[in-house]
């Protein structure tokens, strides 16, 4: 967001927008078809594909709206700090959405497992193991082998660490007002959040044809594809974020002092860091 010295004095209130709604259906269809999908349903990959495309259209329309508005003026430093605490309160709720699918992943692991072992379960199930990583109890699901760190995931930790060191950089050249450098090193940050996702869909290939690690591989195969594969489309996300600011730096909209669309892409793309690094240690290693 660039503020002018012509900036509106007000507090900037917007029409009625029929983006937040559009948003809400794109995603309904999206999580619909994506069930669909994985259950087999005939509609499903066409339904989740159709709920990609219009959320994709909906922020192209939102964004732009969001932009035209910012460079007429009519934001105010009180918008300002409305967009940040409301950035602050939206990467909560991401900490709390991930802090919900390790909570099942630390049920599961750590009261699930040496609970089905115990003296009770033992008469159902005598071969059992409370290993992390196993087949389950009622053997009714197909064999296959989990997923080390290395070396994909440790090379995805390597670059989206990278990632963080190139957006800080980027950062600190905008705020010393240097235009090139700051699109060079935003785009070599997006060049390697798109590295990231090319090779975790290698790696989701991997898994599937020579590890028979599925989505149906008991509580390890849904807890793994869960935590990974929301982590990589929140990548994706952020990827998209950093793209229509180096749009921007590109067109000059940002100065030193006023750029905070560049600073909120900039905190959701490190959180997005840290997340992973907890996914690695807890998914990879443990």
């Amino acid at each position: 967001m660039k503020m002018r010295s012509t900036e509106a004095p007000y507090y900037f209130v917007p029409g009625p927008s029929r983006w937040p709604m559009l948003a809400g259906i794109s995603m309904l269809a999206t999580m619909a078809g994506a069930s669909g999908w994985v259950n087999d349903a005939a509609w499903g990959h066409y339904l989740c594909l159709a709920g990609i495309v219009a959320m994709l259209a909906v922020l192209f329309g939102w964004f732009g709206e969001a932009i035209g508005e910012s460079e007429a003026g009519l934001y105010s430093r009180r918008i300002d700090y409305s967009f940040r605490w409301s950035m602050g309160w939206f990467i909560f709720s991401e900490v709390m959405f991930f802090a919900a699918f390790f909570g099942a992943l630390f049920y599961a692991r750590v009261i699930s497992m040496p609970w089905l072992s115990d003296l009770d379960h033992k008469l159902l199930w005598p071969d059992f193991a409370p290993q992390w990583g196993n087949a389950g109890p009622a053997g009714v699901v197909d064999t296959f082998s989990t997923m080390g760190p290395f070396p994909i995931p440790t090379i995805n930790t390597a670059l989206l660490l990278t990632s963080g060191v190139t957006l800080t950089i980027s950062h600190h050249a905008l705020r010393a007002g240097h235009r090139a450098k700051t699109a060079f090193w935003l785009a070599a940050t997006i060049l390697l959040g798109a590295v990231f996702m090319g090779f975790q869909a290698y790696e989701y290939i991997h898994a599937y044809h020579e590890l028979n690690l599925k989505l149906t591989s008991g509580i390890y195969g849904s807890t793994f594809f869960m935590l990974t594969g929301f982590h990589g489309f929140h990548v994706t996300m952020g990827a998209i974020m950093l793209s229509v600011v180096l749009a921007r730096v590109l067109k000059g909209h940002f100065t030193p002092e006023n750029h905070f669309a560049f600073e909120g892409a900039a905190w959701y793309w490190h959180f997005v860091d840290v997340v992973w690094l907890g996914l690695y240690v807890v998914v990879y290693w443990l």
